[in-house]
């Protein structure tokens, strides 16, 4: 019994030893595709009708349809359709759009959470990308996921960056996306 419980001891410590955690580097994985976009928000005040791309369908009591809520906009659920560009310029030709959105879902600072897809069609992209993450508005650089795609972009997924790249006021604002995907088909 007692050479039979030593193997069977050295068989454990044998597989426990493969099994332990490794503490070397990290796998730095390396993006199948890059890309960086901007979209381009003007969200409806009750003036702008004419070149409005968002809206305010929701509010709290306290709020209204045409204004953003006090209170960190607490509660204001907000639905765009945005022109997609390949540089800053609002005026550039669009690639696509950004259809969406956005809900800002905290009492104590400026955070919403984003659902939205990028419609590409240009000569470059065909297809869509899908987005859906937090964005701490105060924070320079949010990290959002890419859940998946279509067409050029089947089954895609990864990470986009994204930023502030404008913001005049609660009318305008513009998003660099630097998207990165880790999962090309």
């Amino acid at each position: 019994m007692g050479a039979r419980s030593l193997v069977v001891l050295l068989f454990l410590m044998f597989i426990l030893s493969f099994s332990s955690a490794y503490q070397g580097k990290k796998k730095q994985y390396k993006p199948c595709k890059q890309m960086v976009l901007y979209f381009h928000d003007v969200i409806y005040n009750g003036k702008n009708a004419a070149n409005a791309t968002s809206a305010i369908v929701g509010a709290p009591q306290w709020g209204n349809l045409t204004i953003l809520a006090d209170k960190f906009h607490f509660g204001n659920v907000v639905v765009f359709d945005d022109p997609i560009t390949l540089d800053n310029n609002f005026h550039s030709k669009p690639v696509g759009r950004a259809q969406g959105m956005y809900i800002y879902d905290t009492k104590n600072t400026f955070t919403s959470w984003l659902g939205f897809t990028f419609v590409l069609n240009s000569t470059d992209f065909q297809g869509t990308l899908n987005f859906m993450g937090a964005d701490p508005i105060l924070v320079k650089t949010r990290d959002i996921t890419v859940v998946s795609g279509t067409g050029d972009f089947f089954m895609h997924r990864g990470i986009a960056t994204i930023m502030t790249d404008a913001f005049e006021g609660e009318v305008y604002f513009r998003l660099r996306v630097d998207i990165k995907l880790y999962e090309c088909w």
